[in-house]
């Protein structure tokens, strides 16, 4: 199983560069245009120049236009937690679905009693008429 994991390594890198290479929009592109380093990258990818002269010289690696890493900006903005009982918005959503859903269960309770009413009224009529 060992003796695979060079040619395993080999064509992981292959296939990174070429998706890298596929993805990479055209302005952030060095030196050759994007068409002729998939074909370096394809047509030199086993003995891994290509891979490797796409992931060193291929691709212009650059900071985010803000300046700041993604892994700078989440150690400058980190959230504290919240539990949801001293979350006083998460509270105020549960107000409002209680009293949706007490609205809602008054209208069902309406409803049925809306319709034993009207189940009476049949059996009381159906009985009314057997006996006539």
């Amino acid at each position: 199983m060992l003796r695979y994991l060079p040619f395993l390594l080999v064509l992981a890198l292959w296939i990174y560069a070429f998706v890298d290479c596929l993805n990479t929009p055209e302005e952030e592109v060095r030196g050759l245009p994007k068409v002729v380093w998939v074909i370096i990258i394809l047509l030199f990818g086993e003995v891994l120049v290509g891979p490797v002269a796409w992931l060193v010289a291929g691709r212009n690696r650059r900071g985010p236009a803000g300046g700041s890493t993604p892994s700078e900006w989440h150690r400058n903005q980190r959230t504290t937690f919240v539990a949801p009982d001293d979350n006083p918005e998460f509270l105020k959503s549960l107000k409002a679905e209680n009293r949706k859903d007490e609205s809602l269960l008054k209208d069902w309770e309406a409803d049925l009693r809306r319709r034993e009413e009207e189940l009476k009224r049949r059996e009381e009529q159906s009985r009314s008429d057997e006996e006539s």
